[in-house]
């Protein structure tokens, strides 16, 4: 009987049915090319000045070079399904309920997350300035106060997050890209069931797209029945929505103001290897005690309140109300986040910024290597100036393609003198970087488009803390069981010369 219900669940899911539905779409929209071949001739002339149009207005868009190259071909070689494909795919404007819902939300809450210490104790002054630019166009603020504890692996991560969540006396935040049924979600929607019931402000969000093929129909009413708040974000609608790019990427757990976790690792069983998919899944993670999480509190509350009007105040879920303890400091620590709704590129900013400080060495791990112009160059002349520079790929890839592309960057890189590795033991999804003993960042963010400039994401930028010591340390670890690419292994034919060079054109859709 089991089975037939998961047989059924499977036929009759969301995404079963959105496949449907958007493939009815695809065969519209081809029934109506189909027919324009009665008008080819003017149709050619119409589509190519839309193209021609088109064109212009990528260029005249504030992005990369790179992510306008790769539109200007694709729309070029395909004038109609070009353009189509770059309003559903490429254009990064999000879509204006979006746009005016978090707007709005987010200017009403400024004066939340304005830069109050000074920071005295810094001494770098270009690291300070490095600081004070996220602080103004985050803006999120930097904090003292806080203890910091890393994580190697989501199984590590996993029976502290369950043990804190036991701890909640007022409310409990989380928000996540994927939240699927198995051990780990069952684990934690536990607690959250129990803790609603005693009175505990529980409030879920998840991306939609990511989640759509990992729960049952009626996933938000189960949570509703058991008390929990739930927000699915930017919910898939085929017939009525034109705007599927921006997700919600971020990985936030926040527990009564004081405790906060985030990192690579979402809540379903591959990330803590309950279940294997592409060999051992490596991710790492962060937990934070003490005033930073403010900043991991105010973008929950921002994401949530612009969907879910709720409270016009956020001073009761400040940490103090709940934890008045002083709280122990280690370092600086400044959480942020990465929005496609101020064409500020945040998250490779500060990762540009880490990179071009560095005097001895950075480490980088990232499941997706898509390099733009100017990350490419940063990594090689960091390299070139005598940084020891290491980025860390997964030795086992779950999207082939993805794959593919991202070891069409080595040849460039090694050439530079970049070190590569690849993760033998599976999948790498941790995305981190550290940087001379000093600095570094564990967080949501990918070396990809879309990781970069389409998705909410978020980091902890950490400056001096013991997290950080954690963090190298692993790496070394992780380098050591992993293989280093050579010159040699990135020689290729003619040919796979030829579909890297395709792959780059498309590597803004993937």
């Amino acid at each position: 009987m089991t089975s037939i219900k998961k047989i059924f669940g499977k036929i009759f899911s969301k995404l079963t049915i959105l496949a449907i539905i958007f493939l009815l779409q695809i065969g519209w929209l081809v029934l109506f090319v189909w027919k324009l071949r009665d008008y080819s001739e003017i149709t050619t002339v119409v589509f190519t000045v839309i193209a021609a149009f088109m064109a212009l207005f990528v260029i005249y868009r504030d992005d990369t070079s790179a992510y306008k190259v790769g539109w200007i071909l694709i729309i070029t070689l395909l004038p109609i399904l070009g353009v189509l494909m770059y309003f559903f795919f490429g254009n990064k404007r999000p879509s204006r309920r979006i746009r005016v819902k978090i707007d709005a939300v987010e200017s009403e809450h400024l004066k939340e997350l304005e830069q109050k210490d000074p920071l005295g104790e810094l001494n770098n002054s270009r690291l300070l300035s490095t600081i004070k630019y996220v602080a103004e166009k985050g803006p999120y603020p930097a904090w003292s106060g806080t203890k910091t504890k890393y994580y190697s692996l989501g199984d590590e991560a996993y029976p502290d997050l369950l043990a804190d969540l036991e701890k909640a006396e007022h409310f409990i935040f989380m928000e996540y890209f994927i939240i699927g049924s198995g051990e780990m979600w069952d684990g934690i929607f536990d607690v959250l069931k129990r803790k609603a019931e005693a009175g505990v402000d529980v409030r879920v969000i998840y991306d939609d797209v990511g989640s759509i093929d990992k729960n049952p129909l009626g996933f938000p009413d189960i949570l509703r029945s058991a008390g929990i708040k739930v927000c699915p974000f930017n919910p898939l609608r085929p017939v009525l929505s034109l705007v599927y790019n921006n997700r919600d990427h971020r990985k936030i757990t926040v527990v009564d103001g004081y405790i906060g976790y985030s990192g690579g690792y979402n809540l379903a069983d591959e990330y803590i290897n309950r279940i294997e998919r592409f060999g051992h899944w490596k991710d790492t993670g962060i937990r934070l005690e003490g005033e930073a999480v403010w900043n991991y509190t105010v973008m929950f509350l921002n994401m949530w309140n612009a969907f879910v009007p709720t409270e016009i105040s956020y001073e009761e879920f400040r940490p103090h109300v709940h934890h008045p303890d002083i709280f122990d400091s280690d370092g600086i620590v400044q959480p942020f986040s990465d929005s496609p709704l101020d064409y500020e590129n945040l998250g490779e900013n500060v990762y540009m910024e880490i990179i071009n400080q560095a005097e001895h060495y950075v480490y980088i791990t990232t499941p997706y290597l898509i390099l733009d112009n100017e990350m490419l160059s940063c990594l090689q002349l960091a390299a070139k100036r005598g940084v020891d520079v290491r980025l860390l790929t997964p030795g086992i890839p779950d999207k082939e393609l993805v794959f593919r592309l991202t070891r069409s960057y080595y040849h460039p890189l090694i050439k530079a003198g970049v070190r590569v590795f690849e993760y033998t033991p599976g999948f790498i999804h941790a995305k981190s970087i550290v940087a001379d003993d000093i600095t570094g960042v564990i967080g949501s963010i990918n070396l990809d488009y879309r990781s970069l400039y389409l998705h909410f994401e978020c980091g902890t930028m950490m400056i001096g803390s013991s997290a950080l010591s954690g963090l190298k340390n692993d790496m070394n670890k992780t380098f050591s069981i992993s293989r280093e690419i050579e010159m040699n292994d990135v020689k290729t034919s003619f040919f796979g010369l030829l579909l890297d060079g395709v792959l780059r054109v498309f590597s803004p859709l993937l």
